[in-house]
This record gives C-alpha cells, sequence and structure tokens, in this order.
C-alpha cells in the first residue's frame, strides 16, 4: 500500500516489474532512468547476482505532480525471475501498488511466462494480496523479433491476460511500449489514491505521465520514432 508521510506531504507508491527471467524488466527500467529528465529521477540502483545478470532490483523515484495537497512518487523495482531467487521476489513483492508483467514473446519462452505468471499470483496470496484488486498491466516484449521466433500478441493475450487488464506489444531494448506501459500502470495506481477521470487532478496526473515528445513506435519487426503531442490519456 502506499507509503504517506503526512509531515512533508509525500505519498510514496511502489511499483513491481515482474515476469520471466531475461524478458526484459532490468531493460524497461534502465531505458525509462535514460530517457526521463535527469530532475524526475533519482540514483538508479542495482545489485546483481553472480549467475546471470538479472538484477535483484533496480529502483528509480519519479516525481508525478501531486494528488490533493501530497506530491507523489513512485518507486521502480524488477525481480529477478529465476526460479531459485523466489524468496527475493516474494520480499521485493511486499507492498507493492502495481504490478507491470513483462513477458517474453519468444516461443521458447512460453512456459516460463507462464508459470511466472503463476509464481506472482501465488507469491501475492502469500502476501494476502488479492491480484483482481491490484493494479497489473501487461507487456509482451521483444516484439522486434523476427515473427517466426515470436509469438504475436493475440496468442500471448490469450494465455496470460485471462483477466483483460491493459496490455502493450513491446521492444525495451530500444524504447517501444515502455512509457504506455509505465503511463497505464501509473494512471490506474493514481485513480485508487482519487485521481478519478475528469478532475483536476486526473489532469496533472496525466501530464506528468505523459509520453515524451519524441516515442519509439514498434511496428512489425522494427521500430520508428513518432513525434506525439499532448498529454497521456487513460490507462488503456
Amino acid at each position: 500500500m502506499p507509503i504517506v508521510d503526512h509531515a512533508t506531504r509525500l505519498i510514496t507508491c511502489k511499483l513491481v516489474y515482474y515476469g520471466p527471467g531475461r524478458s526484459g524488466k532490468t531493460t524497461n527500467l534502465t531505458y525509462l532512468h535514460s530517457a526521463l529528465p535527469g530532475t524526475q529521477v533519482g540514483e538508479l540502483t542495482s545489485l546483481a547476482t553472480r549467475r546471470d545478470r538479472t538484477l535483484f532490483f533496480d529502483y528509480l523515484p519519479v516525481d508525478l505532480g501531486t494528488v490533493g495537497a501530497y506530491h507523489v512518487r513512485f518507486q521502480l523495482y524488477t525481480v529477478p525471475g529465476q526460479p531459485y531467487y523466489r524468496a527475493i521476489r516474494q520480499l521485493v513483492l511486499q507492498g507493492a501498488d502495481g504490478i507491470a508483467f513483462v513477458a517474453d514473446s519468444q516461443r521458447h519462452r512460453w512456459d516460463d511466462n507462464v508459470e511466472s505468471l503463476r509464481d506472482l499470483h501465488a507469491n501475492l496470496a502469500e502476501h494476502g494480496v488479492d491480484a483482481r484488486e491490484l493494479p497489473i498491466v501487461m507487456q509482451y516484449n521483444k516484439q522486434d523479433l523476427p515473427a517466426a521466433l515470436t509469438a504475436p500478441v493475440a496468442e500471448l493475450s490469450a494465455a496470460l491476460n485471462f483477466r483483460g487488464v491493459p496490455e502493450f506489444a513491446g521492444d525495451a531494448l530500444h524504447g517501444a511500449g515502455v512509457f504506455d506501459t509505465l503511463r497505464s500502470l501509473g494512471m490506474r495506481v493514481l485513480k485508487r489514491l482519487g485521481a478519478d477521470d475528469g478532475t483536476a487532478t486526473a489532469h496533472r496526473a496525466a501530464f506528468a505521465l505523459r509520453t515524451p515528445a519524441f516515442s519509439p513506435v514498434l511496428h512489425a519487426g522494427y521500430v520508428t520514432t513518432d513525434m506525439l503531442t499532448g498529454a497521456a490519456g487513460g490507462d488503456a
């Protein structure tokens, strides 16, 4: 649940990027950290394992403006996806306010995605959290790879997104879908704090979570940079 500091009027929300090992969770956070203005992000802290390139966690505070009279800060974390790090995943997942599930679109990782999603629900249950009530979004990463190697979004959605949460095709290495994922999850979390559609707070939140003017866009097998204008919309 959000941590509220009444003395400093600061609400801190925890977002966790979850998924199988090497699906692109760390790549999402490193891309965000490099693309966001330096004044909006804190130091990216990592703790590497000895047996794999996956990090224990990344820490990335992002200033999102205000909700009422309180400033809002997001802390973004990744979890190690390998099965033998389950205890660490449980620890990082504790107190999460929202989850971005990053699936690996490669066909040979199908079972890994399914098992990681089951692991997520099991760990949430151990924390007494109902996954149906927690803001969750899906990202199908590595959609830039050749079609012969990847499952299409429709197949991944049918297998993984049985709750019908917002979902995005992604190429985290080049940024496609990265800001869409963060914006969607951030808006869903802010709505739980009272930033409903149509309010001034919602407008400020949408502006704070806007996609940068130049944002990578994923097309069939390649990435382009399109120019976007205005504030972001809702979480669809």
